[in-house]
């Protein structure tokens, strides 16, 4: 597989772990053991893949066995690495959920069809994701509750997400400043 698209950012290694050749892994799925589920993982550029083991869970993350990499120097060259694997290999999801990553670059639109801006991240902080918007022309940036009732309509086709913020998301009137 050759695209971007072709892959999604499943985790990343946030370090060594001990002096055995032991990563840091991050999750960013769902369920978070299941980074380990789907077979192997790549680099961003597919130059490197790895198969992974999980061996415990540690603050915040796993601990991990990659394949290939056998040293504490090996691991910590990876440090920050982010770890991708094959969409087709991601398990089908119901309607009205998504995957961030098809989040990420959408047009977001008011409900009277004014441009916002572009979905620049998805965060979830355990409580709930929130969609980071940049806004249109502009460097700034405003957290929208990723939920049904503040974003009603996800086009992935289209490219487009709208959105009902909650009052005061974009200043005192509501309004998106100019």
């Amino acid at each position: 597989m050759n695209s971007a698209t072709d892959r999604v950012c499943v985790g990343a290694i946030a370090g060594s772990f001990g002096v055995k050749g032991e990563v840091r892994v991050k999750s960013f799925c769902a369920m978070p053991e299941d980074i380990a589920a789907y077979g192997p993982l790549w680099t961003e550029d597919g130059a490197r893949s790895f198969d992974i083991r999980l061996t415990r869970a540690v603050k915040g993350a796993f601990a991990a066995r990659l394949s290939g990499v056998g040293t504490k120097e090996a691991a910590d060259a990876l440090r920050g690495t982010p770890l991708y694997l094959d969409r087709a290999l991601l398990p089908d999801l119901d309607e009205d959920e998504y995957y961030h990553a098809d989040l990420i670059g959408l047009s977001v639109y008011d409900t009277g069809g004014g441009l916002l801006g572009t979905v620049k991240a998805m965060h979830d902080h355990g409580a709930g994701d929130l969609m980071e918007v940049q806004l249109d022309g502009g460097a700034e940036t405003v957290l929208i509750p990723f939920t049904l009732k503040a974003v009603p309509t996800v086009d992935i086709a289209k490219g487009r997400i709208v959105t009902d913020p909650p009052e005061g998301t974009f200043g005192s009137k509501g309004e998106k400043p100019e």
